[in-house]
């Protein structure tokens, strides 16, 4: 491993040991209504951070159009724990085998930032591990319609976010988008990968 993975290494971990408080979509919309008795479900997604070649990258995927809930939207991998699964951590590896051919063994876990709660009604625990050596996605075609990488900088860098918003359920909504090239990166993923920014620029 060469000194500039070494140095992502170390600010990952470091960024992982900082306190903070948990996220949600309600941060920048607290006038969003919030079902009363809710019970949160609990999701966890894989923030795979891949070593090497012209520098560190993270992996997203593309939702299928087919899908019923978010079709078309840009995701971690992941997704709600099943029972089976050992916790979080045990749905983000498992779901990224199912959607983009990830062998959770080629995964170096780090920890975890702070669930998110989302407007769904998932508590969602993204989970920090490290990919080295090739890796050729294989997306699962029922569920995801691309997997992609970004700059790791490129979404670390809290200059790069900006809040917009659209109508929503008869009233505007507001929330954290951090667009690559021609991938628009919002909402839920955004605010997680904003979390790690704040995180990593201190």
């Amino acid at each position: 491993m060469d000194g500039a993975d070494l140095d992502i290494e170390a600010r990952l971990r470091a960024a992982l040991a900082r306190r903070g408080d948990a996220s949600s979509d309600y941060d920048i919309d607290p006038g969003l209504p919030q079902p009363s008795g809710r019970t949160l479900r609990q999701a966890g997604v894989l923030v795979a951070v891949h070593l090497g070649g012209d520098g560190p990258r993270l992996w997203l995927t593309k939702r299928s159009a087919r899908l019923r809930h978010h079709p078309g939207q840009i995701a971690f991998p992941g997704g709600k724990v099943d029972q089976g699964d050992d916790g979080p951590v045990g749905a983000a590896l498992r779901e990224a085998h199912e959607e983009i051919g990830l062998d959770p063994d080629r995964v170096e876990i780090l920890g975890t930032l702070p669930a998110h709660e989302t407007v769904t009604g998932f508590s969602v625990t993204p989970v920090v591990g490290l990919l080295r050596g090739p890796f050729a996605p294989v997306p699962e075609a029922g569920e995801v319609a691309e997997a992609f990488c970004v700059p790791l900088a490129h979404v670390t860098d809290p200059t790069r976010f900006r809040i917009e918003g659209r109508r929503w359920q008869g009233r505007r909504r507001h929330y954290y988008v951090v667009p690559w090239g021609p991938y628009y990166i919002w909402g839920a993923t955004a605010r997680m990968l904003r979390s790690l920014a704040e995180r990593m620029s201190r």
